[in-house]
């Protein structure tokens, strides 16, 4: 049984999640596949409203999703070979030596880690496979303006993040991976959005909800303004979040 209560920081935004996130890059999908003992039945663990979840499932047979979060899962997208439910990420409920791959995209931090570990070494088969990863705050190449625009928004944002945010920002060295390590390379998320798209985006981090509740104010109608000036020439921009991604067997 974990210690670890979970608070749900999710529920106010949780609909913004599947408008706004950004999709993982389908080639992570696609070695995560080419290393597993089995393509059977992955579980995505942590999964919100199922971004991974459903890249999952064009590799493999059955992606069993979960979140301790009721209002992510509301918002999960629907694919034929996902079954969504709201499970504690500790006490998954598999049987022993059954699952062929366990991903946790942007979710460990959230987690009681070490229990979670213990989970995942039971469920797994022999040599069955993890991967945990996160994303840094984003970039836009074209444009530095607007890169700094959304580092002094995280700054300002600071206060109003849960604890666990720290675990992020620090690409979660604290966290124990008592798992062999296997190398898949580096990887980053990419898209191409407008100004709104990426306004968007901002709105679903779950500090600007809580900066809403406690202040009575907006602090995006302030970026909002900002990126008008810098956002010039062009109708779109890529936008590029790197990723720290950490793979191991059982």
């Amino acid at each position: 049984m974990s210690e670890r209560a979970f608070a749900d920081h999710f529920a106010s935004v949780s609909a913004g999640y599947a408008t706004y996130r950004p999709a993982y890059p389908r080639e992570l999908f696609a070695a995560l596949a080419g290393v597993s003992p089995s393509t059977a039945l992955a579980w995505d663990c942590g999964c919100g409203t199922g971004q991974a979840s459903v890249a999952l499932a064009e590799f493999f047979e059955e992606v069993d999703a979960s979140d301790a979060s009721a209002a992510q899962i509301a918002q999960a997208t629907p694919h034929a070979r996902v079954t969504y439910g709201v499970v504690p990420a500790e006490e998954s409920g598999f049987p022993d030596a059954s699952v062929s791959l366990i991903t946790v995209a942007q979710a460990l931090h959230w987690f009681d880690v070490d229990a979670f570990h213990v989970e995942a070494r039971r469920v797994l088969v022999p040599r069955g496979v993890i991967a945990e990863w996160t994303y840094a705050l984003l970039q836009v190449p074209s444009c530095d303006a607007v890169t700094e625009i959304v580092r002094e928004f995280d700054v300002e944002m600071h206060p109003y993040w849960p604890p666990e945010r720290r675990f992020v920002d620090r690409n979660y060295i604290d966290f124990a991976f008592p798992f062999e390590p296997i190398s898949l390379g580096d990887f980053a998320m990419h898209a191409e959005w407008s100004r709104e798209q990426l306004l968007g985006f901002l709105g679903t981090w779950s500090a600007v909800a809580r900066c809403r509740q406690q202040t009575a104010n907006d602090p995006l109608v302030a970026v909002a303004a900002k990126l008008a000036v810098a956002w010039v020439g062009t109708t779109t921009r890529e936008i590029r979040w790197p990723m720290t991604l950490r793979v191991g067997r059982v």
